[in-house]
């Protein structure tokens, strides 16, 4: 039948239309969908940016507080001193306290000098306590030290206590008998009146161990006396017993006479063969008048000067850029030949060699 025949017809179209034809591709497979993109984390960057910015701040706040501090050290902060407060009282009656403390010698001499200027401009400062923990040092620069405390309390009418702590023998006991009063810790030791003179023989370390033969031209026979270079003679060393040694031993005496009324040159003389002398002693022999704490000194401060209730301060040096500076160049040995000349120089003391090392 006729209605068969196109029901066959119209069955057998789709086929012919999915076959492929000759010369036609077939259609490519469907692509499968992107996966999505992992989503980024910015928590860690935002930390890190976060420090590195304040690790930055920090550094340039640093910079700034360098260049300020070293403003103020370089325009006269060679003297500039700050007020440490000890004690707290009134204002318009200070009592001023000065540390001598290390091996005397040419700087600790201005630094003394300068602090001692402070308190003579000072017009609220009462009295001075020299607070001494020192084994002694140099002969001129002790001395100098003593000159300024005499000339102080000459000038300004203000008295000076020394306080004496751990160690204040030789050089330390000379600039101590310039003041009014000694007042020493009971554990102190002092005394050791005497000098010394040291100086180095490298002569057989330079022709033994070096091969090394100075040579010294001179004017005359005494010039060059006490040698590096040779072997001190007995003759040399008459000669610099006479010219260094007992002059600058009679002068200890002489002023441990003057400062110390209790005692005259010839009792002086008897204690002065270099003997060391406990607290207990020291007292007992006259060499000084009380024994006590820094509270004693600062009550024989006020009753000498006439005051109660007073403030006291302690001169101390800032922190200050050119310090940490002058530190860390000081700390570094410069074995140069003005090094050299100085270490090989003869040094007339007033020291007790065993009380520093």
């Amino acid at each position: 039948m006729d209605f068969e025949e196109n029901q066959d017809t119209e069955q057998s179209q789709p086929q012919q239309e999915n076959s492929c034809e000759p010369g036609f591709a077939s259609p490519p497979p469907p692509v499968p969908a992107a996966a999505a993109p992992p989503k980024k984390r910015y928590g860690w960057k935002i930390f890190w940016g976060v420090v590195i910015t304040m690790s930055v701040l920090a550094n340039l706040f640093m910079v700034v507080m360098l260049i300020v501090v070293a403003s103020f050290s370089v325009g006269g902060g060679s003297d500039l001193f700050n007020e440490g407060l000890i004690a707290k009282g009134s204002s318009s009656n200070k009592i001023a306290v000065i540390r001598l403390e290390g091996i005397i010698n040419e700087e600790k001499s201005r630094e003394i000098h300068k602090q001692i200027d402070l308190a003579a401009k000072d017009n609220s400062v009462k009295a001075v306590i020299l607070r001494t923990i020192t084994p002694g040092g140099g002969v001129g620069a002790s001395d100098r030290i003593h000159h300024k405390i005499s000339e102080f309390r000459a000038k300004t009418k203000k008295p000076v206590v020394a306080f004496m702590q751990t160690v204040a023998a030789s050089g330390g006991y000379y600039t101590s008998v310039a003041c009014d009063k000694i007042v020493a810790e009971p554990t102190v030791i002092t005394g050791s009146i005497g000098v010394m003179l040291n100086h180095l023989v490298i002569k057989g370390l330079l022709e033994e161990k070096l091969g090394i033969v100075p040579v010294v031209i001179k004017s005359g026979p005494k010039k060059n006396w006490p040698s590096p270079f040779n072997e001190t003679t007995e003759e040399e060393r008459e000669y610099l017993m006479t010219k260094l040694v007992i002059p600058a031993y009679e002068r200890f005496i002489s002023l441990v006479a003057d400062g110390r009324g209790e005692l005259d040159l010839a009792e002086v003389r008897i204690l002065a063969d270099g003997s060391i002398y406990g607290a207990p002693e020291a007292l007992e022999k006259k060499l000084i008048d009380k024994v006590g704490y820094l509270a004693s000194a600062i009550a024989e401060a006020e009753s000498l000067a006439g005051i109660k209730n007073a403030k006291v301060i302690e001169y101390e040096r800032p922190f200050t850029l050119s310090s940490i500076l002058n530190s860390q160049s000081k700390s570094i040995l410069k074995m140069d030949s003005q090094t050299l000349r100085e270490m090989a120089a003869p040094q007339l003391l007033y020291l007790w060699d065993a009380g520093w090392k």
